[in-house]
């Protein structure tokens, strides 16, 4: 259990919550967020506990999403993918460092944040980066894509990369209302997107 005068929650539109404020819902969320591979509440939760249900079931699919599926450098670029579409600077900053320390190659980190295509991708990351793009910005998957993405990774590899996006898309929409601060000293990285 977290030390109530210690929760490290921030926010800027949501206040960070103290624990004396907090229902006995919001405080069983933050248990079980605490409770399992994460070790603050960081990010999205400060959001997420003005419905506590709602974010309790969603920090359980985060956990999942992040911990419990796909081989981390392709699970890492999609979500940089899903935090550069909403060009959500703090997901951005949390994940861009996972991604380059998963194995993802600078290169490609650096063509997603600047909105363009990476070249000399692996095939199980050129197939991730092509579901992904169709996904979000064309909103269909081609049967092309569809084919290669199972052929690459499985239909479960394939469900789990929508997973991750929609999760994450979450995410970095809770964040943006937010208007999430970064630490101090970081800058943002992502420019709007055309």
């Amino acid at each position: 259990m977290p030390e109530p005068d210690n929760l490290d929650l921030v926010g800027n539109r949501f206040p960070p919550l103290t624990w004396d404020e907090m229902t006995d819902a919001q405080k069983a969320m933050v248990a079980h967020v605490l409770d399992g591979p994460r070790s603050s509440l960081g990010g999205p939760f400060n959001v997420m506990l003005r419905s506590p249900e709602m974010g309790d079931a969603a920090q359980q699919l985060g956990t999942f999403s992040r911990f419990n599926t796909m081989p981390g450098k392709l699970r890492e670029l999609a979500i940089i993918m899903t935090a550069r579409f909403w060009t959500s600077h703090f997901e951005w900053y949390a994940h861009k460092d996972a991604a380059l320390r998963e194995g993802l190659d600078p290169a490609v980190v650096d063509a997603i944040a600047n909105g363009e295509s990476p070249t000399g991708m692996d095939v199980d990351e050129a197939a991730v980066y092509k579901l992904v793009s169709e996904l979000l910005y064309d909103r269909r998957v081609s049967d092309a894509t569809f084919e290669t993405a199972v052929a690459t990774l499985g239909e479960r590899g394939v469900v789990d990369v929508v997973g991750i996006v929609g999760y994450y898309g979450m995410v970095s929409l809770f964040l943006n209302i937010d208007e999430y601060p970064l630490p101090d000293g970081v800058e943002i990285e992502l420019q709007p997107l055309p």
